[in-house]
């Protein structure tokens, strides 16, 4: 009799904490992630200002943090750039689960890409992840903080999982090698209805 008790109690004793465990599941999982901004010491304050401001119209929650430095190991001397792999697998490691980091710079960055070693790009991130990052080296003077608001979104969709995006109006359309955001205008509503999934808490809705 003592045994069955024994066993009864434990069994209740599993299934409090399995629910518990499953309620604390459910808590993080509905937590709005947190977008962190990391410029780095290239990247002028103003430009950080005015991209921070155009993120948080689309997603508002959002934290900038002290500059600093590029990783020396992303540097390419060869090409004078810096590895887009090597700064966002640094920008990886120094962020925790439930947060986002966009690292921000002027310098030209560049991948690998199918037979080319040294691929110059404007941006790259984990598709999904926590880490991506964006560059202005390669857009237009004359309106590159619209521009360059649209390469950092569009690197941002790509860590919540979204893939590029057929819509030529969409900021998840692929640049193939292109500069094409003047004619991005917003998210699509198939790539909005994603982000609004993944708890993206979009200001205008």
């Amino acid at each position: 009799m003592k045994s069955s008790s024994f066993y009864l109690l434990a069994l209740c004793l599993t299934f409090i904490i399995s629910c518990s465990e499953k309620q604390q599941k459910i808590v993080k999982e509905n937590q709005p992630m947190m977008i962190l901004i990391q410029p780095f010491k290239d990247f002028k304050p103003e430009n950080v200002k005015v991209v921070t401001e155009e993120i948080k119209k689309v997603y508002p929650n959002v934290k900038v943090l002290d500059a600093i430095a590029l990783p020396a190991n992303a540097y390419y001397k060869k090409r004078n750039r810096y590895r887009a792999d090597s700064i966002i697998k640094f920008l990886d490691q120094r962020t925790k689960e439930g947060f986002v980091t966009i690292g921000l710079t002027s310098k030209d960055i560049s991948v690998t890409k199918g037979k080319v070693k040294d691929f110059g790009i404007m941006g790259l991130g984990y598709r999904p992840g926590k880490a991506c990052v964006a560059s202005k080296f390669r857009l237009s003077k004359e309106n590159q903080d619209e521009q360059f608001f649209k390469i950092a979104i569009h690197e941002l969709g790509h860590t919540q999982g979204l893939k590029h995006c057929p819509e030529k109006m969409c900021f998840m359309r692929d640049a193939e090698g292109k500069n094409p955001t003047n004619e991005e205008t917003d998210f699509c509503n198939k790539c909005k209805t994603f982000l609004i999934n993944k708890n993206w808490k979009f200001s205008s809705i």
